[in-house]
């Protein structure tokens, strides 16, 4: 399933680039191919970097892991189609977690703004992570692998639906009323996720689910989108130059939108 893996997600993102461009929520901030070309850099560029450093231990872990035994999954006998189910769901739990995590320690934060600098969420938004966040991540999976125990069918499989449903709810598309509220019972939507893209930090500190939106409810950061702090996107600074990718690989070592690290700022969440 590893081969599937970069076909699955540059057709994904085709998908949703074309449907976004019929069909877009929100006007255009900036002319698409430059945010395309931009974040595709960005994109290759922790590619390269990190499947150098990156992409054999994980593998070998990963791998060893399953040899051994070791895991809740193994221990809980979940294998073949209900393996891949279980995993999904399981990781998807340990990612709203991390996610919130980034939220919440001013380390992980200053990696993380990253990602929410850009002013006009879209499908390329997907694309947009610092490579520290991903390589901080890289060894925050190793720990969930040896907890869980997936098989690399599994855990592809997680990361594949991971990548789709990042792709889907980055778009800048949206659903009628009632559509909405319909998917709104099972999966993170667009509307829903540019909800924690806004510059208000009601819902910018919230609403952190990757695929499932259960976790949220169940763990008390759902917070509805309000037509009002859905007009800006992005955080309070460095507006002006979010699509420069000296900006982006610097971004963390500045002090801009360093208030994550205030206590008083998640007293509504």
């Amino acid at each position: 399933m590893d081969e599937l893996k970069l076909p699955i997600f540059l057709g994904g993102f085709a998908l949703f680039f074309l449907i976004e461009g019929l069909a877009a929520k929100r006007p255009w901030q900036e002319p698409r191919g430059q945010r395309l070309r931009m974040h595709a850099a960005m994109a290759v560029f922790n590619t390269v970097v990190l499947k150098l450093i990156i992409l054999a231990p994980f593998l070998y872990w990963t791998e060893y892991i399953a040899e051994q035994g070791w895991g809740l999954a193994p221990m809980l006998g979940y294998s073949g189609i209900g393996g891949i189910i279980a995993t999904i769901i399981v990781l998807d739990m340990f990612d709203y977690w991390w996610h919130r995590f980034n939220h919440r320690v001013g380390l992980l934060w200053r990696f993380h703004k990253v990602h929410h600098v850009d002013t006009h969420v879209d499908v390329t938004t997907a694309l947009r992570f610092h490579p520290g966040e991903l390589f901080i991540s890289f060894f925050v999976k190793l720990v969930w692998i040896a907890v869980w125990g997936p098989s690399l069918v599994a855990f592809a499989a997680f990361e594949i639906s991971v990548s789709l449903a990042s792709q889907f709810h980055h778009s800048n598309i949206d659903f009628p009323d009632r559509w909405e509220r319909i998917l709104r019972l099972f999966i993170v939507t667009p509307r829903f996720h540019t909800s924690h893209h806004t510059v208000s930090r009601r819902t910018g500190d919230a609403n952190f689910a990757t695929i499932f939106i259960i976790w949220d409810h169940l763990f008390g950061t759902y917070k509805e989108p309000d037509e009002d702090e859905m007009r800006e996107l992005g955080l309070a600074e460095g507006r002006g130059d979010y699509l420069s990718f000296a900006t982006w690989l610097a971004e963390p070592f500045t002090r801009r939108n360093h208030n994550q690290d205030d206590p008083e700022r998640h007293s509504t969440t």
